[in-house]
This record gives C-alpha cells, sequence and structure tokens, in this order.
C-alpha cells in the first residue's frame, strides 16, 4: 500500500512541478463547463447533433466500410480491407463529435451508438495494443515500415475521441484502449528505440491530451521526442523521392528552428497545436519562439481573408508568400479547423487577444463555410469566387472534413472563455453560461448577445458574496481598426470607435491590455456588464504584394466576410463593379431558413442586350451575404473580391 502511495504522489508533485513552469497565461475553460444558448451557434450546434452526426453514421455504417473494418477485424477471418489506409480515422473524428454533442445534447441513442462503436473498436485491438485495420487486414509484418501510411495520424484520432468520451460519460472503457495503444507504440519508438517521423502529424497533440487526462508524463515526453524527430532527416520510409519532399511534411528543418510555413496545410496546422500544448506543458521557450515565427509566416503572407490557409491542391497546402488565388483556392475546411485549434493554444501560452482574432476568422468564415445550413453538405476546399460550378457535396473518398466540422461546432464552448490568476477572460462572444471558481467563492457567469448580427453583449454576474476580479472582454482587431495582425489585409474606410463598458447601465472606466479591455472592480450579486462593440461596414483592401486582389475590395461586418452571389443577383455576380465612393447599408434577409443581415447597394453592371451583340452600363441593386452560406441554394457564380474598375468583370459569370 505505501508503494501504492508513493506511486500516487509522486504523479501529483510531478503534475505540479510541470504546472509550475507551465507559460500557460489564460486556460480556457473546458466545453463540459460551459452550456451555449447562443441564438447563432445553438441551432448549429444542434443540427450537427442532429443532422451531421447522422449523416456521418450513415456513411460510416451503411455506404462505406469504415466501421465493416473493424468487425472484419474482429472476426479474424482474413477479409478484405474496404477503403483507405486512413478510414479508421473519420470513425475516431465521428465519435469526437459524438461525445461532445452526448455531453451538451444529453442524447441517449447518440450515446448507445458511439457505445456499439466503442465496442467494435476494442473488439479489433490485437493483444500487444495495436489497432489498425488496414494493416490487420493487409498484411501485419507490414506494419510500422513506411511512415507516411498514417499509422500514428489514426491512432491520434483515436486518443482524441477516447479522452473526449470519457470526458463526456464518465466511461473508461476506449479511453483504456487508447491507453494500450500507448503504451505498445511507447514500447516500440522513444529515445534508444526506433526513430520515427509521422507522415501526417496528429499523435503529437493527441499524446499531450492523454498526459492531461491521465497524469501519465510519459506521453507529454514522447510527443515532446516526436518533434525532436524532425528535421534530421530520419524520413527514410517515406514514399518521397528527394530532400525537397520532406517540406510537404514539415520535415525540412527541426521544429524549433522552423521560421516558414510550408507543405500540407492541415497537418502543418496539427503538429503546431501539438508543439504549442508541448511547451505550455514544458515550459519551452524555443517552441513558443518557432510558433511565433512560423505563425506570423502564415498569418502575414499566406492567410486568406476568411482566414483559411493552404492555397495549393497539388500539395493541399502552402505555396509561395502571397499566392493566394481567389478561384482557384484550395483551402481546406480541416485546414481552418486547425487554425482554430491553433490559435486558441497561442492564446493561451501568450495571453494576446490576436490569436482569437484569427481562430474568430477562420471559425465564422473558412471553418463555417464547411458545413452547410442543412447540416448534412459539405465543402471539401473553399474558393473565394466561383465561376458557377462549385457544389457541395453529401460525402469524399477522403472524407476528412465532415466529422472535422462536426467536432469543431459541437465543442464551441472550449473557445469561449479564459480564466487565470483571479483574472476572468471573454474570448468568443456567443450566449452561454458557466461557472468560474474564484479564490473567495464562485461567480456564475451568463452571456446573452445578438452577435454577430449586432455587438450588444450582456453578461450578467451571479454569487453569494461580494468578490473582487478582472474580467477582460477581447476588443477584436475589426473593432479596433486592425482587419488582420500584420496587415495583409486593411480596411480602407477604417472607421473606428471606442467600445462602451456599462456596469449596471453606468459607464465603468477600463484599461486596454494585449488587446483585451480590462476592468477590476468588486463585483455584487445580480451585477450587469454591457459591453457595445461598433458594427461598421468595412471596406477591405489588401497589400499589393497581393496580385490576385489589386484593385479590388471585399466587405466585412463584425467576424463576418460577405460575397455576392448569382442566386440574389439576377444569376450573376462577376458583372459588377464596387467603385471606390460606393457603400453597402445593411438589410435584413434570409438565406434559405437562415436569418442574416444583409448587404446592399446600387451598384454598376455590364448587361448584355438582347440581341447578345452589345453590353450596356446599368446600375443595379447588388445583395451580398455571409460567405458562410452561400451555395447553399445550388450552384451559382460567387465572389468575395470584387473591381473597383470594369478591367476585372466577366459577364459571362
Amino acid at each position: 500500500m505505501k508503494y501504492i502511495l508513493s506511486f500516487l504522489l509522486t504523479i501529483v508533485f510531478c503534475d505540479k512541478l510541470v504546472a509550475q513552469n507551465s507559460p500557460i497565461k489564460i486556460e480556457p475553460v473546458n466545453f463540459s463547463k460551459v452550456n451555449v444558448t447562443d441564438a447563432f451557434w445553438k441551432p448549429k450546434m444542434d443540427l450537427v447533433a442532429t443532422k451531421t452526426l447522422a449523416a456521418c453514421i450513415y456513411q460510416t455504417e451503411e455506404k462505406t466500410g469504415r466501421i465493416r473494418n473493424f468487425e472484419k477485424v474482429a472476426r479474424g477471418k482474413g477479409e478484405k480491407h474496404e477503403g483507405i489506409f486512413y478510414d479508421d480515422s473519420d470513425v475516431f473524428k465521428a465519435i469526437e463529435a459524438m461525445s461532445y454533442a452526448i455531453k451538451t445534447n444529453k442524447d441517449p441513442k447518440l450515446e448507445a451508438k458511439a457505445d456499439e462503436w466503442i465496442e467494435k473498436i476494442a473488439a479489433a485491438q490485437l493483444p500487444d495494443g495495436y489497432l489498425n485495420t488496414y494493416y490487420t487486414l493487409t498484411g501485419l509484418d507490414k506494419r510500422w515500415t513506411d511512415m507516411s501510411m498514417h499509422e500514428d495520424y489514426n491512432a491520434g484520432h483515436m486518443i482524441e475521441a477516447a479522452v473526449a468520451y470519457f470526458d463526456a460519460t464518465g466511461k473508461r472503457k476506449f479511453l483504456d484502449v487508447v491507453i494500450k495503444w500507448a503504451n505498445y507504440f511507447d514500447s516500440l519508438f522513444g529515445p534508444g528505440k526506433k526513430d520515427w517521423v509521422t507522415g501526417h502529424q496528429e499523435l503529437e497533440l493527441a499524446l499531450v491530451k492523454l498526459y492531461r487526462v491521465t497524469n501519465d508524463k510519459k506521453y507529454l515526453n514522447l510527443a515532446d521526442w516526436l518533434l525532436s524527430e524532425r528535421g534530421k532527416k530520419l524520413a527514410v520510409g517515406y514514399t518521397w523521392t528527394d530532400w525537397k519532399d520532406t517540406l510537404y511534411a514539415q520535415d525540412g528543418v527541426p521544429v524549433k528552428q522552423q521560421k516558414d510555413i510550408t507543405g500540407h496545410a492541415v497537418r502543418a496546422m496539427y503538429m503546431y497545436t501539438g508543439a504549442a500544448d508541448v511547451a505550455a506543458h514544458t515550459g519551452d521557450v524555443d517552441y513558443l519562439k518557432a510558433m511565433r515565427n512560423v505563425w506570423e509566416d502564415v498569418v502575414y503572407r499566406n492567410m486568406y481573408l476568411t482566414g483559411g490557409i493552404g492555397s495549393a491542391g497539388s500539395n493541399e497546402g502552402f505555396s509561395n508568400d502571397y499566392d493566394l488565388p481567389n478561384e482557384q483556392a484550395y483551402c481546406e475546411t480541416c485546414a481552418s479547423v486547425g487554425m482554430v485549434f491553433w490559435n486558441q493554444r497561442m492564446n493561451s501560452l501568450t495571453g494576446n487577444a490576436e490569436y482569437i482574432d484569427v481562430l474568430e476568422r477562420s471559425l465564422y468564415n473558412g471553418a463555417l463555410d464547411g458545413l452547410s445550413l442543412s447540416g448534412d453538405r459539405f465543402f471539401y476546399g473553399n474558393v473565394l469566387a466561383s465561376n458557377g460550378k462549385n457544389a457541395r457535396r453529401e460525402w469524399f473518398g477522403t472524407a476528412c472534413c465532415p466529422a472535422n466540422i462536426a467536432r469543431l461546432i459541437a465543442s464551441l464552448g472550449n473557445y469561449i472563455y479564459g480564466y487565470k490568476d483571479n483574472k476572468i477572460y471573454v474570448n468568443l462572444f456567443v450566449g452561454s453560461q458557466t461557472t468560474f471558481n474564484l479564490p473567495k467563492g464562485d461567480i456564475q457567469f451568463t452571456m446573452n448577445t445578438g452577435y454577430p448580427w449586432n455587438g450588444s453583449v450582456n453578461c450578467t454576474l451571479n454569487m453569494k458574496k461580494k468578490m473582487t476580479s478582472s474580467i477582460a472582454f477581447r476588443l477584436p482587431g475589426w473593432a479596433s481598426g486592425t482587419a488582420v495582425p500584420g496587415g495583409l489585409y486593411s480596411f480602407a474606410n477604417n472607421m473606428t470607435e471606442k467600445p462602451n463598458l456599462l456596469l449596471n447601465g453606468n459607464a465603468i472606466p477600463y484599461q486596454l491590455q494585449e488587446g483585451y479591455v480590462v476592468v477590476e472592480h468588486e463585483w455584487k450579486d445580480k451585477d450587469v456588464l454591457e459591453y457595445q462593440l461598433p458594427m461598421t461596414i468595412q471596406k477591405v483592401v489588401s497589400r499589393n504584394e497581393l496580385k490576385f486582389n489589386n484593385d479590388r475590395v471585399a466587405f466585412q461586418r463584425g467576424p463576418l466576410v460577405y460575397c455576392i452571389e448569382g442566386a440574389d443577383n439576377n444569376g450573376k455576380a462577376w458583372n459588377v463593379i464596387a467603385p471606390t465612393q460606393i457603400s453597402f447599408t445593411t438589410e435584413i434577409f434570409k438565406v434559405l431558413d437562415e436569418n442574416v443581415v444583409s448587404l446592399v447597394a446600387d451598384l454598376p453592371s455590364i448587361q448584355i442586350e438582347l440581341n447578345g451583340t452589345s453590353a450596356k452600363t446599368a446600375f443595379q441593386k447588388v445583395r451580398a451575404i455571409p460567405y458562410y452560406t452561400w451555395c447553399n441554394r445550388g450552384s451559382n457564380a460567387m465572389q468575395v473580391w470584387l473591381p473597383t474598375s470594369f478591367k476585372d468583370v466577366k459577364v459571362n459569370y
């Protein structure tokens, strides 16, 4: 007994030691402690819990062999593998999304379905802990022979799903499965064992999650080691043929020396999220320095206005600085989801709100665009201009995006609040309720807002006794004159107003700190804080180096980027111009059943005469809608960046 007690005390001591060395400035509040009631996001979370997950379940069970592969392994009869070698990961991402929905929606049928899948997954695990349907069905002698084959990527998503399911339900079966797998992997790879440079990063951040839930530092050390393997030219198992190709997986130089964003966008996001997670628990400043350098390269030179990243379809990722074409944009939904993950970690590490500005941009635009308003159609890539041939699809052969956007929206509560050292942080303006455990008691914090359609945020504080603390509201860059950090995009009109902060109807002084409006006060029960942000329609222009947007302008209101779509503009979106002197006004509108604030203006357009031999210029009422709502009424033309002169007008689009 005394040895068990000593072991437990050692774990507690080590965990406290890591926490003391941690550079974390803001600790995000876990989704399980946040009740989202928001008029904008709650319906989307409900849609994911029903329509989106129903689509994922149908495709997983009926249309593809994803769940059947686990059943085949359990039967052990040498049956043929169905699908692609990384398809296991889609099952795990769906379970992760189910976990968040189970916690927030209390759906026993969804929990029963997750339990059913977990039983099948557990039955497919080999006695040594290995779990991968592709290699188990095609030949175990080939496992761990090719670093590019996603064995550990699949397992990383399995770990994330198991941690989420344990957090949501308290059930350990799935968690025990992934612990067994992680221990098996650790027995093969690490210092003094085999080298391993994963082809698709994901395991690093997953191992940190496993460390947090188990307090076993072995998993944190393993994540750190996986990061340290990169850049040493160890990827002998890759199918790539030359050194340049290693940039595809961010393997050109060691992680701590990286400055430039390269290669596959999703792999990059997952790796840098994992590096930030490791830094948060080890205090390794070299990781943090590298993350800042790479982040600046992404945001300052390689990010779309929508917060999307990865312009090139050839490598599903990055090409050259400022190479951001609109009509040919790749801009994978998963990459925008990864931007949310990474920027949250960077905010947590630094306490700087600019990372949440980027997170918000990706969330409301680049990521949300990946899910249809009906919840059961998806975009894999997200263009910023369309000739009318783009369409949302029910599913994909490589189906990473549907479950990825589902798990992001279902876990939205993870990104709203933070807390550290008696200071409450409000990062996203989402109607919700949570409780903060302060040193002198609890504060129940209730936020109500009409965001993103209006900038009024009302917060009610409930507590049993008065207590003093600081509350920090993020001051979005778009509300203070900064379109994006680094100046890749800027506001042409740049009309800024100071936000108002009222306590019980009276103005209260505040300070600006690291992008937050901060007020310290002795709070009492039923205090109401009103935070008011200006919702100005902003004209956006880009740096001259971004040649695709030269002589073009885009429009943003609050966090939302707007576009014009043929469905609202006589079937066309490329025949209008937006002269610099013209301004849009707001108008309430509906895109299908989605209530939105649209932008309207009379703009000059080129119109073909009935005889088809001549054209004329005329003014027409043009309506712009939020980018995330486009292509929900069929395939039709669309543009985010409008020309300011006739030279880029195309009447045939």
